[in-house]
């Protein structure tokens, strides 16, 4: 499927203060796009291949966050407020702007799946036809609608480069929160996605 928007910011978890964008969607953003279209829990999506349809253009603007966060068992249960006025700072982000894609994806079945895939293939297909969605989906952060349709035959752009190393998934299961790794390459606006990541500790931008 297409997707496209205003504006992107793929955060990346090394940088702990100032957000600033991979220049590309992680697999891990791409794969909460389609859920946010079709999931069931008896399925996974596995993104295969992202395609950038447009130039790679950064912009910066400077928005107010809170360092007040809850844990997970307080923002479920709601027994802390958050004081979002006495703990707000100011931090700058590296954005994308005017930014486009075409994701490849494919669904795994889970033990408890009573379909074929075809069928969860099938309905999602339906939607982004029909541009319907469980929730709105978006690039990286709320901030950034992400708007979604059927592919079209738009080349992807003429851009080869060594992208680095790039996050792959994110196991929400554990605390701290792990990750996993691989190194990303475009070739001519093409980015291969493997199976699965390697959990390596990437060191901060700037560090030697």
């Amino acid at each position: 499927m297409q997707v496209w928007g205003e504006g992107a910011l793929f955060t990346r978890p090394e940088l702990k203060v100032e957000r600033m964008s991979y220049d590309v969607p992680t697999p891990s953003a791409a794969a909460g796009i389609l859920e946010s279209i079709f999931w069931k829990p008896e399925m996974a999506w596995r993104v295969s291949c992202i395609e950038m349809l447009k130039p790679i253009r950064q912009f910066t603007f400077r928005r107010n966050e809170t360092i007040d966060l809850p844990s997970l068992a307080d923002a479920v249960t709601g027994r802390r407020k958050i004081d979002t006025a006495a703990h707000r700072v100011q931090r700058n982000a590296v954005c994308l702007k005017d930014v486009a894609y075409r994701i490849h994806a494919q669904v795994e079945l889970r033990d408890r799946a009573t379909k074929p895939v075809a069928a969860y293939r099938d309905q999602f297909r339906r939607r982004v036809t029909a541009g319907r969605c469980f929730s709105q989906p978006y690039l990286g952060t709320k901030e950034f609608t992400a708007y979604f349709g059927d592919p079209t035959p738009d080349p992807p752009i003429d851009l080869s480069a060594d992208l680095g190393l790039m996050l792959h998934t994110v196991d929400r299961s554990t605390e701290p929160l792990s990750f996993t790794w691989f190194h990303a390459r475009m070739s001519n606006g093409v980015i291969d996605i493997p199976l699965e990541g390697i959990p390596v500790q990437p060191q901060p931008v700037g560090a030697v």
